[in-house]
């Protein structure tokens, strides 16, 4: 088998590790991108509707304070589009139908109430969790010692407050509230302006798209790549020690070091010789991927526009939980795109394709009307079954983790370095987190490779900004 030399091997071409292949590159390090995929994107991936135009059937949004996703879309010359947001949204409750405006539906003054209470406590919690170090917060042990779902038991009291929190980690975190940490919650909030901002659309967290689909932007990165990125070449063992040794199906890449841009879950299921610290192997084994599909109905228009609505809609029903107009800039075509999140995902994903799409479908026609129910096109993407993924939108921590083996989420070993959304203090889980995480992970072999003198080579510790 083919030994290729170079100075640094970054395993991965979703946005995380093409954006710490171009940083190498740039400060005059030799690198070599592998990609087990036959495309470049990661959790990116779009699906073309037709006249250039694309739908995002992974990690889409742009929202304040990512900053830099939103510089690297610019520099590469890709423009962004405000996410449709005017008209009235949509809340299925208790098997009715209503309208709302603003960002949290209301069910009554009992229950918006106490809704809001539970939110104001959370967002005050969060503001006490640095999102770099959440094991660290005055309160960490304890947060980290119970579910977000015995939170809500203790804090939320009817049925509305109840479930509207059980909907926003659905949303926000693909999860389920008795499967995830309270101390994760609180650390993802921080990491990401709060409560609030993370199931806000203008103003928060779904306030952009990518005009053309956000794979753009790693076709893009890719483009600049192209000498050094393969395809088709999962990575299945690492040797480490005073070099690297990676090897692939069909190759074997001696380095400096490397760049894990993978998911934990996926980073775990590598082959490492010797062994990785337990804390690093246990970390893996204890921080598994949400649950999430993505259904994208196509129309010939967004006919729910004429009605005044916006396309956003919220249900207790499901299995479609939430959903979004996620037409192109122009509104032309149509689209509508549903989330199935948590538990609700893996038992929908066992149903036969024609069930799923169906049942999707009987979603926006309960909301929507008769239209919904005759698409031009469906198409729908569940990253539980992406042998790459094993889930979205990314990896989050059950109880006790945090505060055990968090430490080890970001910490390199020997000349291991850690890429991926899950790794940024600064909004993690996130493409714009992705790009930090990347970054970050040069710039630790940078300051390494250029220690001594190097032509060409970058100055400078790693940038806190940068997670």
């Amino acid at each position: 088998m083919k030994t290729t030399h170079t100075e640094a091997v970054v395993i991965g071409a979703g946005l995380s590790g093409l954006a710490s292949a171009r940083e190498l590159r740039r400060s005059g390090i030799e690198v070599a991108l592998l990609e087990a995929r036959d495309r470049v994107g990661g959790r990116t991936l779009n699906h073309p509707i037709g006249d250039g135009k694309a739908v995002e059937l992974g990690g889409q949004w742009i929202g304040p304070g990512q900053d830099e996703i939103a510089a690297l879309a610019d520099e590469l010359g890709i423009p962004t589009f405000p996410t449709h947001d005017a008209g009235k949204k949509l809340f299925e409750h208790s098997g009715h139908v209503v309208a709302y405006n603003g960002t949290v539906p209301k069910a009554g003054p009992i229950g918006t109430a106490e809704f809001g209470i539970a939110v104001l406590r959370l967002e005050r919690m969060a503001k006490r969790v640095p999102p770099r170090a959440p094991w660290e917060a005055p309160r960490a042990k304890a947060w980290d010692r119970e579910t977000f779902a015995s939170w809500i038991r203790r804090n939320a009291r009817s049925r509305f407050a109840r479930e509207a929190l059980t909907l926003w980690s659905e949303s926000v975190l693909a999860v389920d509230p008795a499967d995830i940490s309270l101390l994760h919650v609180l650390a993802h909030a921080s990491a990401h302006r709060g409560v609030i901002a993370l199931c806000s659309t203008t103003g928060g967290a779904q306030e952009r798209r990518v005009v053309g689909g956000s794979q753009r932007i790693a076709l893009a990165l890719a483009e600049e790549l192209a000498e050094c990125l393969r395809l088709r070449q999962p990575v299945r063992r690492i040797e480490h020690g005073d070099f690297v040794r990676v090897h692939t199906d069909h190759a074997v890449f001696e380095a400096k070091h490397v760049i894990v841009a993978m998911s934990p879950t996926m980073a775990g299921r590598l082959c490492y010789d010797p062994p990785l610290p337990p804390e690093r192997d246990q970390l893996a084994q204890h921080m598994p991927m949400g649950s999430i599909v993505k259904c994208v109905a196509v129309y010939d228009e967004p006919f729910w526009r004429k009605s005044g609505r916006s396309g956003q809609a919220l249900s207790d029903r499901g299995p479609v939980k939430f959903a979004f107009d996620n037409s192109p800039p122009d509104g032309n075509p149509g689209v509508l795109l549903g989330f199935v999140a948590g538990a609700h995902a893996r038992s929908f994903s066992q149903l036969a394709p024609e069930v799923r799409k169906q049942r999707a479908l009987d979603c926006f026609t309960r909301w929507f009307g008769p239209e919904a129910d005759q698409p031009r096109d469906y198409v729908e993407k569940a990253w539980a079954q992406d042998e790459w993924a094993r889930g979205g939108y990314f990896g989050y921590m059950p109880p006790g983790v945090w505060t055990t083996l968090g430490p080890a989420l970001g910490r390199p070993v020997g000349r291991l370095h850690w890429a991926g959304s899950e790794t940024s203090g600064v909004c993690m889980g996130s493409m714009d987190g992705a790009i930090r995480a990347g970054k970050r992970a040069a710039a630790e072999v940078v300051d390494d490779i250029c220690a001594g003198p190097r032509p060409m080579c970058l100055n400078g510790a790693t940038s806190e900004l940068l997670g």
